[in-house]
């Protein structure tokens, strides 16, 4: 059976992934969509051809949106009402969705996707992937999560099933909510891990202002931030030491606010993906 997807946003850096991934498989029937004069001449140098938005929607069986966060809702708004019956919408990010700015057809399915990534201990992933940190480049394995935001379990299995393959190779699925999807980004890996490494790394420009050289900052940085993380992930049985302890729960204080795990709730993250997906 040969599934045929339309993929809007295919000229763009996450489109032209896709493309990567799916395009010659004869399991699918690829589709581009592609407004931007520099996306369909990237399209046009691989020798794909970006179709008009409504010959590419006709009869779609999956429709994949790999545009901005902040236009999802209003491309939406014109894709959900132009699809047949049956076709399935994949998201590749949450917000839009869990922002409410996506509408919903009773007679659609709308799955969401996205990739954790390769994993920091992997010790399947072989030494020559080691420079593939985003994954969906058919080397380094990766896991990724998936949501039924609307419509039936069988659109979910067809959702998950291209999600897999445009992520290929796909090691786990996590099947979740909306929302938990939500919960883990923006707001875990991005509100929370992604502020708290720029502060880290802004610390170690300090220091090499006070007069360490660079290398040397990022080369013990860098380690220390690996064996840490073995260590609070619970990879290793090397604990931390008496001192290093200490320090950081002395720091504590200093560095959080009491009320920091605010930004974990449902209703910062609620706040979080409408700024991102309807900012006006």
């Amino acid at each position: 059976m040969v599934t045929s997807v339309a993929l809007l946003g295919a000229g763009g850096k996450v489109g032209q992934r896709i493309v990567d991934q799916i395009e010659g498989d004869p399991t699918y029937h690829l589709r581009c969509v592609e407004p931007a004069q520099e996306g369909r001449e990237a399209l046009a140098s691989r020798g794909i051809e970006s179709l008009p938005r409504g010959a590419a929607l006709d009869g779609a069986d999956v429709v994949i949106l790999a545009v901005p966060d902040d236009v999802i809702g209003d491309v939406s708004k014109d894709v959900v009402p132009a699809v047949d019956a049956g076709t399935v919408l994949l998201l590749l990010d949450p917000a839009a969705a869990y922002a409410g700015v996506v509408p919903e057809r009773a007679d659609i399915g709308i799955v969401i996707t996205h990739p954790c990534h390769p994993r920091l201990f992997d010790p399947e992933r072989p030494p020559a992937y080691a420079d593939d940190w985003f994954g969906g480049t058919g080397r380094a394995a990766q896991d990724i999560v998936c949501a039924l935001h609307a419509g039936s379990d069988a659109a979910y299995q067809l959702g998950e099933g291209v999600a897999r393959d445009i992520f290929a190779p796909v090691r786990d699925v996590y099947r979740l909510t909306t929302e938990q999807m939500a919960l883990l980004e923006p707001t875990l890996a991005e509100t929370l891990s992604q502020t708290l490494l720029e502060t880290i790394h802004e610390g170690m420009a300090e220091v090499e202002a006070l007069g360490v050289p660079a290398e040397a900052a990022e080369a013990f940085l860098v380690g220390h931030l690996r064996i840490q993380m073995a260590v609070i992930f619970g990879r290793t049985d090397f604990p931390f030491s008496d001192a290093a302890q200490q320090m950081s729960t002395a720091a504590r204080d200093d560095l959080l606010e009491e009320d920091w795990k605010d930004v974990l709730t449902r209703e910062y993250t609620r706040e979080s993906v409408r700024q991102i997906a309807d900012p006006d």
